[in-house]
Parts: C-alpha cells; structure tokens; sequence
C-alpha cells in the first residue's frame, strides 16, 4: 500500500494524516493554533508556532504510521506572512485571511485603478513589510503553503502554487507571474516573491522529516476539498463551515481576468500539472456555521451545535419565522458588506425551535444562492451537489439544501476533505495514482434526494429574496462599499 502525509494547515489548526491511495485517511493528529484579535477587525496568528505544531505533527503521524511516499500540503488561503531567510523565522505577526485591518488601503488603492479586497494577500504583505521597518529585499513573502515547503525542505525551496498565488491579488492573468505593476504600487520588492510553481510538482525532499520524502502537492484548502471529493473534471462542492464555499470545475479556459464575475463568483486554481492549468470558480457564504456558533454562545437558544438538528426537527415548520445568516454582511451573490442578520416574522407563538430551524433554512437558503450563481455563470446545471465540512453531520441542514436547491446532495466519506484532498493529490504528483484514479473513488456516506416539489420549491426561493431585501443594506455606508 502507497500512501502519503498530508498536511493541512486550516484557519485555527493544524491536522496532519496519511491517506492511502484508496482514499482512506489514517493516523490523524490535530493541534489548535493561536488566534489573537488585537483590534476589532484583526485576526493575527503566530508564523512560528504554525511551523512548530506542522513539524511537531507530521512527526507524530510519521511515527505512528510509518513511512509515507509522498507529502501534499494545503492550507488555509490568503493567510500572509513576510520571514527573515536568514533565520527563517517571521518578522511581525501572521494575518489571517479575515484580518480586515487593510479595508482603508484597498479603498484608496481602487481610485488609482486596482482592485484588491481585504481577504486578499496583497495589502497584508504591504502592511507587514511597512510595519518591519527593513528593506524589502531582506525578507520573503508566504502564504502558509510557502512558509510550510520552506520549512520543510530547510530553505530549499521558496515556491507558491497556483492555486494560492491565483488569489493573492498580486499575479498576472493566467498565473504564470508576479504582476510588476502591483509589486511597485505596493512597495514590494520582487525579490520577496516566491517562485510560481505547479500545484501537482516535484516541490523538492522534506528533509525536515524522516526519511526526506518527496513534497509532490501544493494546494489550497478549497481546491484540496474539490479534489478529495473527487471533483477533477467537472462537478461542484460546497464546504460548511464557519462559512460556506462553493467551487466549480470549469476547465481549461481561464478567464479574462482575475476580477470577480457579475454572477458574484470569482475565478480560482483548481490544479495545475505539467504546466496546464484546470480552472474553477468560487462562491463564498461569509456566515454558516458562525451563525450557530452564535445561537449558541451569544444568545443561548442551543446548548450545543449537535442539539440543532434534533430542535428543528422537533416542529413541522419554522411557522413563518426566517432568519438571513448575513452576521459578517452577505457574500455571493451579493456582495453586500452592509447587510446584517436578521429574524424576520416573529409572533408571540415563535419558540426556541422555530428560531432554530430558521437557522438552518436560511444557511441551506445561501447555500442555493450560490448554486444558482455558479450555475448562472456556466450556464450549465449543477447535476449533483457534494458537500463537506463540519455541519454536514447535520441531517436536518442537507436535506433543506437538497430541498431548495432541488437537485441530490451527496456527503462525503471524509468531512475534512481538504485533508484526503491533499494526499491524493500527493500521490498522482509522485505517479502513484492518475487522476482517473481520484475520479474513481468517491463513494458518498449518503446521498439525499429532494423532497419538496417544483412549486413549493418556487415559492420558498421567492420568499427568501424578500427576506434578503430585508436584511440588505441595514450600514449603508458599508453596502456602497465593493471589492
């Protein structure tokens, strides 16, 4: 038996495993990483411990488990942080993908005509470097699959793979390198900028680890999930979450450019391999599991996010009562940073579990919003939906998804797909698998198929866009906002 060390770097932890060529993920060990908020807005993490706990971790898996052929990382996305090459240590702190500290920098960045969004790496790597104090060319950019290959080959290797350097906001159409302009408007040197790489790629031996396996696999989280639902030539996932993302194969046509779509979906990276890109697109719920968290934690209707399931099962209906998830404002296809959270048709008779399950309604609700984005950008049908993720253990919550999306909604065998993503990748980068290996292995814990018919479909979709009108542009200085 074949397998690889997959190791993937999440939003708060570190989970490292072995995935066979068959799929099946072994001898896992997760850690939670440190997050600080030092301002409202912020999210810093800590480079070095991310590096400690990754080493720490796969060792562990290593020993556990044996030896393995192949490592594939994958990582959380946009994550930034610049590094000292002399001493391979970070210089400031590590923001993460959510840290909204640069909004101001993008707003006046857009009047000189570039458009880059917070949740990007580029005005967080501008950010950094101002607040180092050294000159540029001293230190080194990395999104956290950067940082990790460092680390992993002692500095050998200072790459990025597509699917990362894609949605940096600081490449060139298709790819392939740095864009020039960007680097000098934002004070970046180039010689901060790691190489552009191939996702599937000899990325260089892991000597940090035993045995000095090969690395084969760079990928994004997102991407990572496709795959480890072997989503390779076409299909669509959405992963649950804190938030929710949708993303779509589309193919080998890249797009015209890197600014998101009219539907409200972006373009990213699925893969890259042999120089030929496979490209996909994006579409982002900014609140899904947060919103339980916050049923939860902030307001107390549940004790715990496992009980919701069985609260909204408890009545035949949400009795009029709805619920928008938009706590962090609304994403596709909206884009409406202004727009908040809301109940809507509260009477006297609204209990704890109507409330509950208006919850889960209105996230299964955005999840078909961004069917319908992404199915109205292709112009093509999204035949069957495979989800992952943490709230897909859910019952109650897929089923309204297959329900208002009207189509079956298949759970994969794996809820942190990113992880089995990463090491099957892995493997077809060592030549161990093909991708028509991948294609072949999805096997679905469940499959759910629609209840509801045509015409209550209908009406529950019309109801629900009244109910976003609702919600939308509650700040509207922060609706006029766009990115």
């Amino acid at each position: 038996m074949v397998r690889a060390l997959a190791i993937d770097v999440g939003s708060s932890s570190v989970r490292t495993a072995l995935v066979s060529e068959t799929g099946v993920v072994s001898h896992v060990h997760q850690q939670r990483l440190t997050i600080t908020s030092p301002q409202p807005g912020e999210l810093e993490l800590d480079g070095a411990e991310i590096g400690r706990v990754v080493l720490d971790l796969a060792a562990q898996t290593l020993d556990d488990g044996g030896p393995c052929d192949a490592v594939g990382v994958t990582n959380q996305r946009a994550t930034t942080l610049v590094f000292d090459p002399l001493t391979a240590s970070p210089v400031g702190p590590t923001l993460g993908w959510q840290d909204l500290r640069t909004v101001l920098d993008c707003l006046v960045l857009q009047a000189e005509g570039l458009r880059l969004a917070p949740n990007q790496s580029a005005t967080k790597a501008k950010w950094l470097v101002a607040h180092a104090r050294r000159a540029a060319s001293s230190l080194r950019f990395a999104t956290i699959e950067t940082w990790i290959a460092w680390l992993l080959t002692q500095g050998a290797s200072h790459v990025t793979d597509r699917s990362n350097a894609a949605i940096t906001g600081l490449v060139s159409v298709g790819v392939n390198d740095w864009d020039p302009r960007v680097l000098e408007l934002l004070e970046l040197d180039p010689v901060m900028m790691p190489d552009i790489v191939d996702t599937i790629a000899d990325h260089g031996r892991a000597t940090a680890l035993r045995d000095a396996p090969p690395i084969t696999a760079l990928i994004g989280d997102q991407s990572a999930s496709m795959f480890g639902q072997s989503i390779v030539r076409s299909g669509a996932k959405i992963t649950f979450g804190t938030g929710a993302m949708l993303n779509m194969v589309r193919g080998s046509e890249g797009p015209a450019s890197m600014n998101p779509f009219d539907s409200g979906c972006f373009p990213i990276v699925a893969r890259s391999q042999g120089g030929a890109i496979t490209w996909g697109l994006e579409g982002i719920v900014l609140s899904a599991g947060s919103a339980l968290d916050w049923a939860r934690d902030a307001v107390g209707i549940i004790d715990d996010v496992e009980s919701s399931e069985s609260l909204a099962r408890s009545v035949p209906g949400s009795d009029g009562v709805w619920f928008v998830p938009a706590l962090a404002g609304l994403g596709t296809p909206y884009w409406d940073f202004g727009a908040r959270g809301g109940f809507f048709g509260l009477t006297r008779g609204s209990s704890r579990a109507h409330l509950v399950r208006a919850i889960l309604e209105g996230i299964a609700h955005r999840g078909a919003d961004l069917v319908d984005a992404a199915e109205l950008e292709t112009q093509s049908t999204i035949a069957e939906l495979r989800v992952d993720g943490g709230m897909t253990a859910n019952g109650f919550l897929v089923q309204h998804l297959a329900d208002v999306t009207g189509r079956p909604v298949a759970v994969s065998p794996e809820r942190e797909a990113t992880t089995r993503g990463a090491g099957l990748m892995a493997l077809v980068g060592a030549g161990l698998l093909s991708i028509d290996d991948v294609e072949g292995l999805w096997h679905p814990i469940r499959t759910i198929d629609p209840l509801l018919g045509d015409a209550e479909r209908a009406s529950a979709r019309t109801q629900w866009r009244t109910m976003v009108s609702r919600a939308a542009q509650t700040i509207p200085e922060l609706s006029a906002v766009s990115f």
